[in-house]
């Protein structure tokens, strides 16, 4: 079967915050830039981000970078790489005003400058009491990044291959990327996309759980298709419950909720943070306060009829205040919790969210991974960026409002790092011949298996082996018990078919695609999550309830051939300041 083929300098699979700053960066310096988004940009996931970007401007109350930056490291669980962590909180101020310079519409105060909100975890001096560091665009804060950055780019002449899905990466004898195999969702028609630079953009998968904030989209792609190259996972047992996820709807309240005074009660009216945190109370990290709801609902104090969540309680900060700076928040209660917040409390559940872990990357971007049985180094052409990337930035836990800074950050360095690579390598290598081999296959294996399982049972399946054995707090025996049966749940994908094969613009086919994706990440959380024999950050193991820095002071590097596990040394020396040393994490 011919495949056509069209070739860029730089191909970015992913529209969202990350994938769009890289390519205004990339477009503005001349180069021929071509985006893969598989639904209209502005609908990436990063539009469905509320609170604000992380940045030390001042407006309100004192702060400054080293303040932030040591919040981030103690968030991390002392698991993030410090040299990544200073480069981001020293380039955030800047990001941000680069943002308000692009045009976007943050909310202000009356002298004029960015309004900023607090956040969970984010401290004055080392500590000591919250600060308002979160720069905001009311409750919509991604969305008003998102449709900025895509103006900007709509300037830029950058191209866009809307609604196609990339299916694999290209790799040559050498371990190089040399692009992206893609598909057009409408027409299926399968495209070679030779670049010079392939950058992953593609966020998040915690579509891999039953309760998730995410949307449908957030399939893992990325990873499924670098685990597939031969490109090791890092650190995917650690994924974040968010605390307030609305109860039965999975739909995210922002902590910038808590930020404006909100404030969680359990059955008795009591406001339990204060027995977990008592100095950061409802806005300490958000795995403290998940595993603070978890136990109140363990523990026989949750609310409702089955006692099985608690409540957000908003209606004292008053309607106005409400209206002004939560508006999409008071319309997500009203729509999904049927609850006005300026009467009633909202009900709300810890809900999966956001994956620390990712491709393995450097500061700058570039996918840095072992090939074959040789040392870490750079793979050439290869970059990742955003929450499927592991700079690591959010090490064991991410603080709020580090994300869209991390895209920000990130998505602007990965493009002065390509732009950098691409002057010394000017041409292109050939593409080898099978370039496109592997793709085809597994598509003429899906549109000609018969009797084989449905692919919507398969991926229930592994979502309820996901949400039972590798939720908020992890047991031995479910942990090991769930090995087996995501495993299982693996060659089940292998057997799935697409049942309908006249769906509008081959829904059933893309679900089946992203669900070979999904099995990579499942796997590789789980297999993760039941070798790291500690409780660190996100990860919380009831066999193993401290945090052991003797033995677990690294990053785990999971690879899909074998489902084997190695291991790599967190980096503590930061780029020009002091180390911050390793000490208990209490808020």
């Amino acid at each position: 079967m011919a495949v056509a083929k069209r070739t860029f300098d730089v191909v970015i699979v992913g529209a969202g915050g990350s994938g769009m700053r890289a390519a205004l960066a990339l477009s503005e310096a001349g180069l021929k830039v071509a985006v893969l988004s598989k639904v209209f940009p502005t609908r990436s996931h990063t539009v469905a981000a509320q609170g604000g970007i992380a940045a030390s401007l001042g407006n309100i109350s004192e702060d400054n970078w080293h303040w932030h930056m040591y919040d981030t490291v103690k968030g991390s669980d002392y698991l993030g790489d410090q040299d990544a962590i200073e480069f981001m909180c020293r380039a955030a101020p800047e990001v941000v005003y680069e943002l308000e310079h692009f045009g976007m519409p943050f909310d202000r105060l009356e002298n004029g400058t960015i309004y900023q909100r607090s956040f969970g975890g984010h401290m004055q001096d080392y500590g000591k009491s919250p600060v308002q560091r979160a720069c905001a665009a009311a409750d919509r804060t991604g969305h008003a990044l998102l449709h900025t950055l895509y103006q900007k780019n709509m300037q830029s002449n950058t191209i866009f291959f809307v609604e196609w899905m990339a299916l694999d990466l290209i790799r040559d004898e050498d371990g190089d990327v040399l692009g992206v195999v893609a598909m057009e969702i409408e027409t299926s028609e399968v495209m070679v996309l030779q670049a010079r630079a392939t950058l992953f953009a593609t966020g998040g998968a915690a579509r891999i759980f039953q309760a998730s904030t995410n949307a449908y989209i957030n399939t893992g792609d990325g990873l499924g298709m670098a685990a597939r190259a031969g490109i090791p996972l890092e650190d995917m047992e650690f994924f974040q419950f968010h605390p307030t996820g609305v109860y039965g709807a999975g739909v995210l309240i922002s902590e910038g909720v808590r930020g404006e005074g909100g404030y969680l009660l359990n059955k008795d009216g009591e406001r339990f943070m204060l027995r977990y945190a008592p100095n950061a109370q409802d806005l300490a990290s958000r795995d403290v306060v998940s595993r603070a709801i978890a136990t109140e609902i363990k523990e026989g104090r949750g609310c409702g009829k089955h006692g099985d969540h608690v409540l957000l309680k908003v209606d004292h900060i008053g309607d106005a205040v409400i209206r002004q700076r939560l508006p999409g928040i008071r319309d997500i209660s009203l729509k999904f919790a049927h609850v006005d917040p300026a009467q009633d409390p909202i009900p709300v559940v810890p809900t999966a969210h956001y994956m620390m872990g990712g491709i393995p990357t450097n500061y700058h971007g570039q996918v840095v991974a072992p090939y074959k049985t040789g040392p870490e180094e750079v793979v050439q052409g290869f970059y990742a960026v955003g929450e499927c990337a592991c700079v690591s930035v959010h090490g064991a836990n991410r603080l709020g409002c580090n994300s869209l800074l991390d895209l920000l950050v990130f998505g602007r360095e990965v493009a002065r790092q390509i732009i950098e690579d691409l002057q010394r390598n000017p041409h292109p290598k050939p593409l080898p011949h099978d370039a496109a081999e592997r793709p085809l296959a597994r598509l003429a294996r899906l549109k000609s298996q018969k009797n084989g399982e449905s692919v919507a049972e398969v991926g229930v399946e592994m979502r309820r082996v996901m949400q039972n054995h590798c939720g908020v707090f992890r047991f031995p025996d479910l942990l090991a018990q769930g090995v087996e049966k995501i495993r299982t749940v693996a060659e089940r994908v292998k057997n799935t078919m697409i049942n309908d094969q006249s769906k509008v613009f081959n829904t059933a086919c893309v679900e089946a695609l992203e669900l070979d994706n999904l099995i990579e990440v499942a796997q590789a959380t789980m297999v993760s999550a039941a070798a790291r024999q500690e409780s660190r950050g996100g990860h919380a193991r009831d066999d193993y309830p401290e945090r052991d820095d003797d033995h677990w002071l690294k990053h785990s590097l999971y690879f899909s051939q074998g489902q084997k596990l190695d291991y790599k040394p967190v980096r503590l020396k930061p780029l020009t300041v002091e180390s911050f040393p390793l000490k208990a994490r209490v808020y």
